[in-house]
């Protein structure tokens, strides 16, 4: 009896490892898993900013005064306007891709991106105007303020991050790419509309609200 061998297999292509990498068990590339993820870590980000209203509010019942001072609203809602305005830009950069119109998809995250700058900007000028008179260690309040206002600021980089990305890539890459990442922008605007729901409600919490009431 004849002895049988084995023929060794001829070692896989790199691209036919980044296809079976990229690639369902049934052959059909999964382009949802992206934007499934960023579904998820906006849901534990949104638990985040829950928890820190809930302390503000939890905190506010265990004081006769809350807040000692209500804060000056000016700076807070052009912070508002700036924010929401990029939300809509970037909006219609999201329509413009579907349309593969990819210059004004650029366009848009371009403005952006400027838009998300001005914000950060104004809110070193707030907290120039804040820190006078109330600082992080100044009280309960102080630090419950800046706890907040603070960490929704370091989303807001995190955000001009993302949409930095998108504009470094390919710009197949501002609609549905074959290719990974697939809907970057898609996924990079779903967080960015997030922060800019938080902030909405932060200025109505922490702004609006304490002025009204007094």
């Amino acid at each position: 009896m004849s002895a049988i061998t084995a023929t060794p297999a001829a070692p896989a292509s790199s691209e036919h490892r980044s296809a079976l990498l990229y690639r369902m068990p049934h052959g059909v590339v999964d382009t949802a898993r992206g934007t499934w993820a960023m579904g998820l870590f906006i849901a534990t980000e949104a638990m985040l900013f829950l928890m820190l209203f809930f302390s503000y509010y939890y905190m506010g019942h265990a004081n006769a005064v809350w807040p000692p001072e209500p804060p000056k609203m000016r700076l807070a809602l052009m912070m508002l306007a700036v924010l929401v305005s990029s939300s809509v830009i970037l909006r219609m950069g999201e329509t413009a891709a579907k349309r593969h119109e990819f210059g004004r998809a650029r366009a848009a995250v371009t403005g952006t991106l400027v838009l998300g700058v001005v914000f950060i900007v104004l809110q070193a000028l707030e907290y120039a105007e804040h820190l006078p008179h109330l600082r992080p260690t100044t009280d309960a309040y102080g630090s419950i303020f800046y706890a907040i206002t603070s960490i929704h600021g370091a989303h807001v980089v995190l955000g001009l991050l993302m949409l930095s990305y998108v504009m470094l890539l390919p710009v197949e890459h501002m609609g549905a790419a074959r290719k990974p990442p697939h809907h970057a922008l898609k996924n990079a605007s779903m967080y960015w509309h997030f922060v800019d729901v938080v902030w909405i409600l932060i200025v109505g919490l922490l702004y609006v609200l304490p002025n009204v009431n007094r």
